[in-house]
């Protein structure tokens, strides 16, 4: 080995020294150990009465009530108290855990060689003595009042976490269960909104359709939820190529001279479905392949679907046209959790 390559092997594992560790007041004064305790235990404490604001003011505070301040302008008063009680409580948590390792944890300096990936046995034995020593000398053991202030912060720091889950929306209630379908509701063109009569589909026809009054609905509300939940396809078979006779409640045929109506919405993730086969009578899901057989009640053959398409049963009314006997016997759209 030359003279430069020993001079860089020699170089590269020389030891490093290692600066005289500081004395801290903490550690020769008893007085100044129970000072930082009930510091470090204070800004806990500050922490979870933080929680208790957070909570108190979300509960209490109108939403639309403001608070004018000083060369900021009008805020939000209930914003106002939960950005500073959550800000604050996350900075009394991190304060205490600063001020508890700087002061009272062990600030011994030690150094450790570097090893292959696998260290040997006796360094994996020495660094779990080193662990045990750590946490020996961390204080965590030791000090009961700072252990269990750190862990009631601990607990009640992720309450306005939860409690922030209540502004993702309203609570949807009974929407998700029930449609604008009602008795004797016509079933009429989707767009056009003209009514329809059995005639107006041949066999092997099928026809998108909607609740009457549907777009008088979107307007008023503003948005598209209720035709998520309505729109239906209207499909005419032979009677004799029907299948299923009755409903799962055992009444009469919900058909109508072979015209059949299920939810246009799949029951898997909810994605409109309008690819029919008229041979084999079912209906595709574009979007994962989901098959229903609509001669058969919608029941599924293939595909993930976890449930039948729901079916509408339908009717005449005195001038001919199509109308609902009833609403959906079963939620429509995508399955819940705990229908799979």
């Amino acid at each position: 080995m030359s003279q430069i390559e020993n001079q860089e092997h020699s170089s590269e594992y020389a030891p490093v020294p290692i600066p005289h560790s500081e004395v801290r007041r903490s550690d020769v004064s008893p007085k100044q150990a129970k000072y930082q305790q009930r510091l470090i235990s204070l800004l806990f404490g500050l922490s979870m009465l933080c929680a208790v604001i957070f909570v108190v003011a979300y509960v209490q505070i109108p939403i639309d009530e403001t608070v004018s301040i000083p060369f900021l302008g009008t805020w939000s008063k209930m914003n106002t108290i939960l950005g500073l009680s959550f800000g604050l409580g996350s900075f009394f948590i991190g304060a205490g855990v600063i001020q508890w390792a700087k002061q009272l944890m062990s600030h011994r300096e030690m150094v450790q060689d570097r090893h292959p990936l696998r260290s040997p046995d006796d360094a994996r034995e020495d660094a779990i003595a080193q662990f045990q020593q750590g946490a020996q000398e961390s204080t965590f053991a030791t000090q009961p009042i700072l252990r269990r202030s750190l862990i009631g912060a601990m607990a009640l720091f992720p309450i306005p976490l939860v409690m922030l889950l209540r502004d993702l929306g309203p609570l949807p209630g009974d929407k998700l269960f029930n449609t604008m379908w009602r008795p004797g509701m016509r079933v009429v063109m989707d767009v056009t909104s003209a009514p329809i009569r059995p005639s107006d589909i041949p066999i092997g026809g099928i026809v998108s359709a909607m609740p009457d009054g549907l777009p008088e609905v979107q307007e008023h509300d503003g948005n598209l939820n209720e035709r998520a939940k309505s729109v239906v396809l209207l499909v005419r078979l032979n009677p004799d190529d029907i299948v299923s006779q009755q409903n799962p409640e055992g009444e009469a045929s919900w058909d109508y001279e072979g015209v059949l109506c299920f939810s246009k919405i799949c029951p898997h993730v909810g994605c409109p479905i309008a690819l029919y086969e008229q041979r084999t009578h079912h209906l595709l899901c574009p979007c994962h392949q989901s098959t229903f057989d609509l001669a058969d009640s919608g029941r599924v053959v293939f595909g993930p679907a976890a449930r039948d398409l729901p079916q509408l049963p339908i009717t005449v009314d005195k001038d001919g046209y199509i109308i609902a006997r009833n609403g959906f016997a079963e939620p429509v759209g995508p399955s819940f959790w705990e229908r799979a």
